[in-house]
């Protein structure tokens, strides 16, 4: 046998992207306890106080300037609540000299890629407007929305986890567990709140770059519970750390904006035995700072107050549709004005279920029947379909979770076969990315499993690829029709997205939507929905972002502040983005792609018979955990309902396509699924 094939064969054994295990040896916790000792948190330590004060948020931005001024650089600092509210926004210096490039090129020798995002950069001769402020919130929302009270992961951890490989720079080695999830949270989802001109308000709220894998954001935690995010941006680079191996060296590398935010978060730093750098994903262990305390050119605990400041240092900015330049105290989570609460046992009792609320705390996403036709999921059906997911996630062991043994936190979303939610429902202390991604999963699988994806997908206008310099100007468009294209070639079938005949889950429509196919074999072609060597980074991944690229544009640029672009409207699909810039539209009027499109396991089509009829997505604790939780919370809630509905029949799903020779997948259970028990491969034979 060939090397190359035993490395095929290899990648194809080892879980695609499986998140599972954690380390440490702590004994299973009392998830209805009350400990409020920092560290000893597991998911019930939030109380009426758990917030941020303006106090609070002062003293975070004063001791990161303190450590930018001993490091003699110019920083603009960001502070969140945990629901992402944003409370300040500071820049020192003179706004003209903050250029940011959005880039994956910065260290030396690494390749150039085009295409996406890579290259933008502001203040440029054509337009004097700044990204610091939209680039340093976006590493505040970050690190509070993957975080957690059994888990603290920075935006360092974020890089680990999306690139091309897992570990970066680790040849022949899968793509990143959550490859994708930088581009959610985004300014135009229909689910994410927006700033409502005034101050914080009810959750989750959108972030101006989607989620950041730039070092500098970290969660801020108060009595062992997250209570928001700093995020730094100084360095005038917002990209990613491609080699993570350096911090082991003689002399390792010192992110500067990394440093600056870990002094702002002294007095409301992570639990040591939450971070990331606890946590092992595959037998690997993740990052969480390069930077410790020890190491900084300041003493954060001596930092001068916020009130002492001088007008020459800097001031508090405001930004377009999320800051008014006025420090507020932040929500507090899980009460009705974070935008989640519990659900008092409304609508599944005895679960330990939380709801999403509006701001007149009424339910956002109670169960309700599908929108498209005779064969509609009922609201019963719905309804069961969550609480039997529900049940599978609070007895599944989470897989990236401190302490070991805990349950799963999850996000649920059910959607029908045109993207109208006709469901949400939380776990207590799920991480708050999760909301928007299972959303984003439920209508990934309902879309790619639907006989009208192709032609949608044709129907869509080009994505416009943009350059900052010497003007501000259009340079390149995509046709998204291409992908459809692209894909019936690579799988040899010229009916594919248009017959509904393969039933497709986020797994299957990740493993081609990676830069090598087979995931991570160097050298191999890219899949179909994926951008090909010299244009793929994680700022240009292909189908998944040239789907919501003008939007994301139309908004960085309202955001930043040019002159003449409106905000986003809700619905990340469809947009058409004039090529002078000086027209926007939205051309699609149903929620199919409302918030983008994702590409990391976690979702499965809902059948009646042979009739698709929606999508269960579910996003939390690890990835085999949320193929685990939507594909059995779907089969038992069909074997509830006397069959009514169920998983795409077996002869139909993508786990029977082998395109290039290669098996695609399914769903993949995890090792010792359940927390009371040793049971593997619980999802064969259904």
């Amino acid at each position: 046998m060939s090397i190359r094939w035993m490395l095929v064969l290899c990648a194809i054994a080892v879980p695609l992207a499986g998140l599972y295990g954690c380390s440490g040896g702590e004994p299973v916790a009392n998830t209805q306890g009350t400990d409020t000792t920092p560290g000893q948190c597991t998911g019930s330590c939030a109380t009426a106080s758990s917030s941020l004060t303006v106090a609070d948020i002062q003293k975070v931005i004063a001791q990161g300037v303190a450590e930018a001024q001993a490091r003699g650089v110019q920083a603009t600092i960001a502070v969140t609540d945990r629901v992402g509210n944003v409370l300040g926004v500071y820049r020192m210096g003179d706004p003209a000299t903050r250029s940011v490039t959005i880039t994956t090129q910065a260290a030396p020798n690494s390749p150039v890629v085009t295409g996406g995002l890579e290259g933008i950069s502001l203040p440029s001769p054509a337009a004097a407007v700044n990204l610091d402020q939209l680039a340093a919130i976006a590493k505040a929302v970050t690190g509070s929305f993957l975080s957690s009270e059994g888990n603290a992961f920075s935006t360092r951890s974020a890089s680990q986890i999306v690139q091309d490989h897992f570990n970066p720079g680790e040849d022949f080695q899968p793509s990143g567990p959550l490859f994708g999830v930088q581009f959610s949270q985004l300014a135009c989802s229909d689910f994410i709140s927006k700033f409502d001109g005034v101050g914080p308000s009810v959750g989750p709220q959108r972030s101006p770059l989607g989620l950041s894998a730039d070092p500098g954001g970290f969660p801020l935690y108060k009595g062992g519970t997250v209570v928001g995010g700093v995020g730094v941006l100084a360095d005038g680079i917002y990209g990613i750390d491609r080699n993570i191996m350096d911090q082991d060296q003689a002399q390792p590398d010192q992110n500067v904006d990394e440093a600056i935010a870990l002094a702002a978060t002294f007095g409301f730093s992570a639990p040591v035995d939450r971070r990331a750098d606890r946590i092992t994903v595959d037998g690997k262990t993740l990052r969480f700072t390069d930077v410790e305390i020890e190491q900084l050119k300041s003493t954060p605990s001596s930092a001068p107050a916020f009130t002492a400041l001088a007008a020459t240092t800097g001031a508090l900015v405001p930004v377009a549709g999320y800051f008014d330049g006025v420090l507020r105290a932040g929500t507090v989570f899980g009460q009705a004005a974070s935008g989640i609460r519990p659900d008092s046992d409304v609508n599944f009792p005895g679960q330990d279920a939380f709801v999403f609320v509006d701001a007149a705390n009424a339910l956002r996403f109670a169960p309700r029947p599908g929108t498209d036709g005779a064969a509609a999921l009922t609201q019963n059906e719905v309804q069961t379909i969550l609480r039997s997911a529900l049940d599978v996630a609070n007895k599944a062991r989470a897989q990236i979770r401190r302490p070991t043994g805990s349950q799963a936190r999850v996000t649920i979303s059910v959607v029908d076969t045109q993207g109208a939610i006709l469901g949400m429902v939380r776990t207590r202390d799920a991480p708050i990315f999760g909301a928007d991604v299972s959303l984003q999963k439920a209508r990934t699988a309902a879309f790619m499993s639907s006989a009208t994806a192709g032609a949608f997908l044709m129907s869509l206008p080009d994505a416009r690829y943009l350059a900052t310099s010497p003007t501000v100007a259009v340079v390149r468009s995509i046709t998204l029709g291409n992908y459809v294209t692209a894909a019936r070639s690579f799988f040899a079938d010229g009916n594919l997205l248009g017959d509904g005949r393969i039933a497709f889950t986020d797994r299957a429509g990740g493993n081609v939507s990676r830069p090598f196919f087979p995931d991570g074999i160097n050298a191999e072609m890219p899949g179909p929905f994926s951008k090909a060597a010299g244009e793929w980074s994680p700022f240009s991944t292909g189908m998944q972002l040239d789907l919501s690229m003008n939007a994301i544009l139309q908004h960085v640029l309202f955001a930043a502040g040019v002159p003449g672009i409106p905000d986003v409207a809700p619905g990340c699909a469809g947009v058409s983005l004039a090529t002078d810039l000086s027209a926007v539209s939205q051309t699609v009027t149903v929620p199919r792609l409302a918030n983008g499109l994702q590409i990391f396991p976690g979702s499965v089509p809902v059948f009646r018979g042979d009739t698709l009829v929606g999508g269960v997505g579910v996003s939390g604790d690890g990835i085999d955990q949320d193929d685990m939780v939507s594909f059995l919370g779907l089969y038992n809630a069909g074997q509830a309902l006397g069959g009514a509905i169920g998983n795409a029949p077996a002869a139909r799903r993508s786990d029977t396509l082998t395109p290039q020779g290669v098996r695609l997948r399914y769903v993949q259970g995890p090792q010792a699924a359940y927390i009371n028990g040793t049971d593997d491969n619980v999802c064969d034979g259904k």
